[in-house]
């Protein structure tokens, strides 16, 4: 598709599926902001900085006229480690140029958790991001959350109030035992940290959170984000499971700027991208919107299936995640 005709559908497709049912406050608890000297993305044709600015213009595309704060968080690649005060740095300028904005510090395991305590709070930012491709542990896709958020860090949290996003690795994502032991351990030991966990659970193939989640009950300081989900049935989880009260929205640019949606097969997931094979089935030509979309509408149909009220998707929208990041 050209740009043109991108954009038609995606217009189409929120005026559709959308419009009706997103409310008029919106807050992202789990979005990036970048340097291009720290990580190749774009949400355009070429990679770029993406402050502030870029954000909000981004945003515009998938909710359209919502007033919008966010949840800033830095990224950086394995490969780029040396430049990670520059990441923390930007997403603690750009964050500034909205008070109700707040902004989380990239780690790696290795730093020093007394000089990311003075960092944080030099900074002004809110928390920690830990991801899984700064472990030391091959391939870090099945590493244990130890291996990249190390307890020292939990407990600096704890002490500072602090938020953490936490997408775990693992092919069975929150139905691993070890994954459920040490979340359990880690909330149950600080409960004055606040743990997110990314992706509603990183519930990509639903059936590990249906398996998981329920091991998961009873703590209070237990949080989901539905970043980049694009699976009704993983967001229901959450909310029939832990409650909706737990559960808020993120957009995950640049994700949600490429064009396609997760989707669950087997015992794990797929990604179809817009160069993907598969958008000539049969009788039709398909033309993929933005992830962005397919994400919210999965989240509409959570919504609806678990028969929620416009207050209860306004709290997974704005109130749950401003009222946790001290938002006014």
């Amino acid at each position: 598709m050209n740009s043109t005709s991108e954009c038609t559908v995606d217009r189409e497709f929120f005026a559709r599926e959308l419009d009706s049912f997103l409310p008029d406050r919106i807050y992202d608890a789990h979005t990036h902001l970048w340097r291009k000297d720290c990580v190749r993305w774009s949400v355009g044709s070429e990679p770029e900085d993406c402050g502030y600015e870029k954000y909000m213009s981004a945003m515009d595309l998938i909710h359209p006229g919502r007033e919008t704060k966010a949840l800033f968080i830095p990224f950086l690649t394995a490969e780029n480690k040396a430049r990670m005060q520059s990441a923390n740095e930007w997403v603690s300028q750009e964050m500034a140029n909205d008070d109700h904005c707040r902004g989380l510090f990239f780690m790696k395991p290795e730093d020093d958790p007394e000089w990311v305590r003075q960092e944080v709070r030099r900074l002004g930012l809110h928390g920690l991001k830990c991801y899984h491709t700064m472990a030391s542990s091959q391939p870090t896709f099945e590493a244990d959350i130890e291996d990249f958020l190390p307890e020292p860090f939990v407990r600096v949290a704890d002490e500072e109030g602090w938020w953490i996003t936490l997408h775990m690795v693992k092919s069975r994502a929150v139905a691993d035992p070890a994954n459920i032991a040490c979340i359990r351990r880690y909330c149950e030991a600080y409960p004055n940290m606040k743990m997110v966990l990314a992706h509603s659970a990183r519930g990509f193939q639903p059936a590990h959170n249906l398996e998981g989640l329920p091991h998961l009950r009873g703590l209070d300081n237990l949080y989901f984000d539905t970043s980049a989900n694009c699976e009704p049935i993983a967001h229901q989880a959450v909310i029939r499971i832990i409650g909706h009260d737990r559960l808020m929205y993120g957009s995950d640019l640049p994700i949600s700027h490429q064009r396609g949606r997760s989707l669950s097969a087997a015992d794990s997931f797929v990604w179809l991208y817009e160069q993907t094979p598969v958008w000539g089935e049969k009788h039709t030509q398909i033309d993929p919107v933005l992830v962005g979309l397919e994400h919210l509408r999965s989240l509409k149909w959570a919504c609806w299936s678990e028969r929620l009220s416009d207050q209860q998707v306004e709290d997974i929208f704005w109130n749950n995640a401003s009222r946790l990041l001290g938002v006014n």
